[in-house]
């Protein structure tokens, strides 16, 4: 698991700080078979997969619709505000994750291109400057993470953030 670097530049410890939780989105589906990912586990439908396939709507979007970069097709729809949440037939444990991983690798290299201060337009006609997306996308992923360890919990019992490598 990344650490955020104690002395690091401000860009350096804001992408340390997001991949941390980016990892941690990925871990809480470790070892789940395809029933427990998607099975909602509050009320309102919350479910593991269905939290990452979001996630990974947002990195899209934010990363790089917001800087005039290409994403693939995301499940954002006008008639449906809960449609990037609510995993659709066929949608698999695999193919999120692999949706997940484009999207970061997307976001990734718009980060690694783009300055603190470069501008952007939000989705809501706001121009943003690449330091409040990174903070934004910081808070929205450990957000979803923190629901991701609840759901967690309550499907299998599992607990923690990371496998600690020294034990």
């Amino acid at each position: 698991m990344e650490e955020v670097p104690y002395t690091g530049g401000e860009k350096e410890s804001l992408k340390a700080a997001l991949d941390r939780h980016r990892d941690v989105v990925l871990w809480k589906l470790n070892g789940l078979d395809e029933d427990q990912a998607r099975r909602p586990m509050t009320p309102s439908g919350t479910s593991l997969l269905g939290l990452t396939k979001h996630l990974a709507a947002v990195e899209y979007s934010w990363f790089c619709e917001t800087f005039g970069r290409e994403t693939e097709p995301l499940p954002f729809r006008d008639d449906d505000p809960e449609a990037d949440l609510r995993i659709e037939p066929g949608e698999t444990i695999e193919g999120i994750v692999a949706f997940y991983g484009r999207a970061r690798a997307a976001a990734d290299k718009v980060i690694e291109e783009l300055e603190l201060e470069d501008l952007g337009t939000a989705w809501h006609g706001a121009s943003v400057t690449m330091r409040w997306v990174l903070i934004h996308m910081v808070e929205e992923t450990a957000r979803h993470a923190g629901h991701m360890d609840i759901v967690r919990e309550l499907l299998d019992g599992a607990t923690g953030d990371h496998v600690r490598e020294d034990g």
